[in-house]
């Protein structure tokens, strides 16, 4: 089921909106089209924002909305609802990502490219925006992960609510997400040097050697602070 975005007038109605008003540059008009977008805006508002300030995030959504009415050319044939939420996801995704501050792993970078890509295979092709519950079962997540993921780097790792990241069914060969976060939190408890040596020669796949040289130092060095990271993770995982 898509997501219902309010108010909103038919899909015609709005392209012709946008067109009128690129030929007359009427004021009026471009109010109309604004307003009309609201509903647009705030489901994206919803999908990053979480609960950051949203005046802050409307601002860039219709910083992005201007932006699909500047550019607009519907001789390309696609809807202008359609255009218009590639433009404003893409404005609050660069807001959002030159606002962060804070370390978001691996799995969460992921999750969020795999939700942002979904949402914009599904303006593709039904010029509908997807509601949380169907993006979270098209991924195979509880549904409070999709918007919880979306926070990760505008809030620490460790205000996330890790509970609520989970997958709904396991999938085969691979770690659950609620598996793989709660390694990372482990892994992120290590003196720095012992997590770049776990990070290389568990996730990276290098050797030993290879370790040794890119961090400037021995191998020796290097199988010592391997065990006694592992020695570290053993205990923070049996916790």
């Amino acid at each position: 089921m898509s997501a219902h975005v309010e108010p909103e007038p038919k899909q015609k109605d709005l392209d012709a909106l946008v067109i009128t008003y690129k030929q007359n540059h009427d004021p009026a008009l471009l109010h109309e089209i604004v307003e009309s977008s609201r509903g647009l805006i705030y489901y994206f508002i919803r999908l990053y924002g979480g609960d950051r300030n949203s005046q802050d995030l409307y601002q860039e959504g219709v910083e992005g909305l201007l932006k699909a009415i500047k550019r607009y050319d519907p001789k390309v044939g696609t809807k202008f609802s359609t255009y218009a939420g590639h433009c404003i996801m893409g404005e609050l995704r660069h807001y959002m990502r030159s606002e962060s501050s804070y370390y978001k792993p691996g799995v969460i970078k992921d999750l969020q490219y795999r939700v942002e890509q979904y949402v914009d295979n599904r303006l593709k092709e039904t010029s509908e925006v997807p509601e949380i519950s169907e993006i979270a079962n098209a991924l195979n997540l509880k549904v409070g992960a999709v918007t919880e993921v979306m926070k990760g780097g505008m809030v620490s790792f460790d205000a996330l609510d890790l509970t609520k990241i989970a997958n709904q069914n396991l999938e085969s060969f691979r770690l659950p997400i609620e598996d793989r976060l709660v390694l990372t939190q482990a892994i992120n408890k290590l003196k720095d040097l012992q997590k770049k040596v776990i990070i290389m020669l568990f996730f990276r796949d290098m050797t030993q050697e290879e370790a040794a040289t890119k961090l400037g130092i021995n191998q020796r060095k290097v199988s010592r602070l391997k065990e006694k990271g592992l020695e570290e993770l053993r205990k923070e995982l049996n916790q």
